[in-house]
């Protein structure tokens, strides 16, 4: 049992050693003694990265929903499992009980099953951070749907995208969405979508700003009155442990995104027990994670996590700026919050403002921090550390990705030692590995590399939905036998792992990941525009800011820059959505390509970086003049 939650270092080190020695036998103990099976495993772990194939607890039979609901029942009917708190602070909060969400669940799953809804079904949830987001999730895992949540702020085209590609038959959207000050037509966002996806039979709309909407006839249907008429049980569909749970989409680098599949045994235990170690989360806190449920962030570590644990876990409709900069921190007052968790861009967008915002509200209650999306920088800790955990709370800078489906590099709080901007140590079970350039391990601390993973851990992705093959020629074809996370890291000489950003073209704007090529692709349709290249440059707000080079076509020579520059950032609007806009808009007569066609990225991100005392090695470039030239013209 003692394995289940840490408390001090030597006890992260003992507990580690047991689970690289043997991680069969560390994660079967763990999965025996802390879940609900309704068919024990044949085998625990069968892998080959070489396929790549990974399969954890096979032959077991589970539902996640009974993990994250049932079984609590009996203890903790009455307790609070999900606090909505809505975008207006004058709109009450809402206290759902664990008796409650089964209820609702049970409602919304009948429902999803009146629609002709069957186990393996994929179903779109296009929903605000309502509490109807999280009890569509756990709806279609109660019966065996795999659910596909894109965010709310996606356009209709990648909205559509992501339909077709994992074939959706049904929508849950709402007429519309609150953000801050601002009010969002999610439903005609879905009407746009659907005209290019055919294959959606339904559409299920919540009421959340009573607007004036258009309800297609034999498709469009409120979803209030369905629920009102559902029965409050649904009898758990039987799932096999490595059964898809749900698919969330990534930007990949190239080309259209990656529809990640993560089963559900595996998942279910590795986050679980992520959750209760680097939150230290103890029976009566409240957890409170800022993130929106169209990310991994949200699927982890505000819905299957915290709940799995019994938790308390609120969910946040609003915005950090709305009605004022403490926002937050009123939340956290008001709640009285014990676990924190956001990212930095939201971090260093509160520290810009007037101090007062923080220091009129009692964050007493706060026990640990969280930092997510991207590396926190230096000078945002330690605003954070001072600021909001005044010293006593301490920071989790985690890393992890979509495809790893939960934290696998992070201090513990209260067990490891921090240091600004460093991830610190990796999580129970995780082998990382640095890689060089010649594709060979380092085994040396003071050392930069390409960070990989050596071995399986229970909640990594199986496979990009209906491409195996992308699957392996993106994470397992760069490195012999390991998962390379598309991220450099350093390794300083304690061994602690510090995120050094990505080595190929996907750039983090705000926690976001964007692959620059659909960015590229959006531009490019411009009637006026022949070629761009976007790269990312450093923002004190968002970490990194995109900068388009882009080369018109003679036609678009003649036209106001100024309309131009708006018409190429609304046309990034419409395909990817408002996230992807560019900061920086330089147009060129050309772009720095090697021989062989490439474009010489690396030279535009030092442009846009304002580092251009050393370029680095130009002399396979085909155009080398063309440098001097954006130089001149940059910013």
């Amino acid at each position: 049992m003692s394995n289940y939650h840490i408390k001090h270092l030597e006890e992260y080190y003992q507990v580690y050693r047991k689970s690289v020695r043997n991680p069969e036998a560390f994660w079967e103990e763990i999965a025996e003694e802390h879940f609900v099976w309704r068919k024990k495993w044949d085998s625990v772990l069968n892998w080959d990265f070489k396929k790549p194939e990974v399969k954890w607890f096979e032959g077991a039979q589970l539902n996640i929903t009974e993990n994250c609901i049932d079984r609590h029942l009996t203890t903790r009917g009455d307790k609070t499992a999900i606090l909505f708190e809505p975008n207006n602070p004058k709109e009450e909060a809402l206290h759902i009980t664990y008796s409650q969400l089964h209820e609702r669940v049970s409602k919304m799953a009948n429902v999803l099953k009146e629609q002709g809804v069957k186990k393996g079904d994929r179903v779109c949830i296009y929903l605000p951070m309502i509490p109807e987001l999280a009890v569509a999730v756990l709806a279609c895992a109660r019966i065996g749907a795999i659910h596909s949540v894109v965010f709310a702020g996606f356009s209709s085209n990648a909205l559509s995208t992501r339909i077709n590609d994992s074939d959706c038959k049904i929508v849950l959207t709402s007429d519309g969405s609150y953000r801050g000050a601002k009010t969002i037509d999610l439903k005609g966002i879905v009407d746009k979508a659907l005209e290019d996806s055919p294959g959606v039979t339904s559409v299920l709309v919540v009421n959340r700003i009573n607007s004036d909407i258009n309800m297609k006839e034999g498709r469009d249907q409120w979803l209030q009155p369905l629920l009102d008429d559902a029965y409050g049980d649904c009898v758990p569909e039987i799932m096999n442990a490595e059964d898809p749970l749900f698919i969330l989409y990534t930007s990949g680098s190239t080309g259209k995104p990656k529809g990640m599949v993560h089963t559900t045994a595996g998942y279910m235990v590795y986050t679980a027990y992520t959750f209760k170690n680097i939150f230290q989360y103890k029976e009566d806190d409240i957890y409170w994670c800022t993130a929106d449920i169209g990310w991994i962030t949200g699927h982890s570590y505000i819905l299957y996590g915290p709940l799995a644990n019994g938790a308390t876990t609120v969910m946040f409709e609003g915005v950090p700026s709305y009605p004022d900069y403490g926002r937050f921190w009123e939340v956290v007052e008001k709640h009285k919050v014990n676990q924190f968790y956001t990212a930095p861009t939201a971090i260093r967008a509160l520290a810009k403002e007037n101090l007062e915002y923080v220091e009129k509200y009692d964050l007493s209650s706060l026990k640990v921090l969280g930092s997510v999306g991207e590396p926190i920088n230096e000078e945002a800790w330690h605003w954070y550390n001072n600021n909001v955990g005044k010293k006593q709370s301490p920071i989790v800078d985690t890393w992890w990705q979509t495809e790893t489906g939960g934290i696998m590099i992070s201090p513990i709080p209260y067990v490891t030692p921090t240091t600004p901007t460093f991830a610190t140590l990796p999580f129970i079970g995780i082998q990382p590995a640095l890689m060089d350039e010649n594709g060979k391990e380092i085994k040396d601390n003071q050392i930069d590399g390409r960070l990989c993973i050596k071995f399986p851990w229970p909640s990594i992705a199986r496979t990009i939905w209906g491409n195996h093959e992308r699957y392996r020629d993106t994470y397992f074809s760069a490195y012999e036998n390991k998962y390379f996370t598309g991220d450099g890291a350093h390794r300083d000489a304690v061994g602690y792992y510090r995120i050094t950003g990505r080595v190929d073209d996907v750039i983090i704007v705000s926690g976001h990941n964007l692959g620059t090529a659909p960015i590229e692709d959006a531009i490019n349709e411009h009637p006026a525009i022949a070629e761009s290249a976007i790269v990312g440059f450093p923002h004190d707000v968002k970490g990194n800011a995109l900068y388009g080079y882009v080369i018109l076509k003679e036609t678009g020579e003649g036209r106001d820059r100024d309309n131009l520059k708006k018409e190429i950032n609304q046309q990034i609007t419409e395909h990817i959505g408002p996230i992807a806009k560019l900061d920086k808009i330089q147009f060129v007569s050309g772009l720095p390509k090697t021989r062989s066609g490439k474009i010489m990225r690396r030279i535009l991100r030092k442009i846009a970086s304002k580092e251009t005392s050393n370029l680095g090695d130009t002399s396979t470039l085909l155009n080398p003049e063309v440098i001097k030239e954006i130089m001149e013209n940059a910013f």
